[in-house]
């Protein structure tokens, strides 16, 4: 195979794996708390700092997310990585079956900060540890760090984005609980392709 095959080869794979990447986080946060934060604060506050604040957060978030992923992929064997991700994946996914709760979250604004920094915290302590995170690492552990940086970063920024467009009221007409079956669909696919490689 020549070497422009073997570039285009990889630029394929790299694509699919941030556009999975894409698909999947941005189902997982339609509605999540971390949107409704964008949408409270861009209620209250110009939408520029808000964004910046939040897109800031979500790429430390997911290059932390990707290095751990990476990290834990080094260390373990293959074979115990993807079993781990399809188990974690099949957990999420029936969670966003199962998911009931369209009510919208408390959201408590952190005095004496700039609005870049007070959306950068929230946004940041909202997400540390949250599903999205852990997708996020699971991902990194099994396909290109920068594909799913690259995807996650630009499905969290795409549906931040949306909400401070869209405001309060805009999300409340949407079917949120279709957009959780969606997700909780696509979650068991991915687990479902994640044995299918295991075996």
């Amino acid at each position: 195979m020549s070497i422009p095959d073997l570039a285009a080869g990889a630029t394929a794979q790299w694509l699919t794996s941030a556009g999975t990447t894409f698909a999947l986080i941005s189902l997982a946060e339609f509605g999540d708390k971390s949107q409704l934060v964008c949408m409270t604060m861009a209620s209250r506050h110009r939408g520029l700092p808000v964004a910046t604040g939040a897109i800031a957060a979500f790429a430390l978030l997911n290059l932390l997310a990707t290095l751990f992923g990476t990290a834990v992929a080094a260390w373990l064997p293959s074979w115990l990585t993807t079993l781990a991700v399809a188990l974690l994946f099949a957990a999420f996914g029936i969670h966003a079956l199962r998911h009931t709760d369209d009510g919208e979250e408390e959201c408590v604004e952190k005095p004496g900060h700039s609005i870049f920094a007070t959306a950068f915290l929230m946004i940041f302590l909202a997400e540390f540890g949250d599903k999205t995170q852990i997708a996020v690492a699971g991902l990194g552990s099994t396909q290109a760090a920068t594909a799913v940086w690259s995807g996650a970063t630009l499905a969290l920024s795409t549906t931040s984005l949306i909400g401070i467009y869209a405001g309060r009221r805009y999300l409340k007409q949407l079917p949120l609980a279709w957009i959780h079956r969606g997700s909780g669909i696509l979650f068991l696919l991915l687990s479902i392709y994640a044995l299918a490689r295991l075996l």
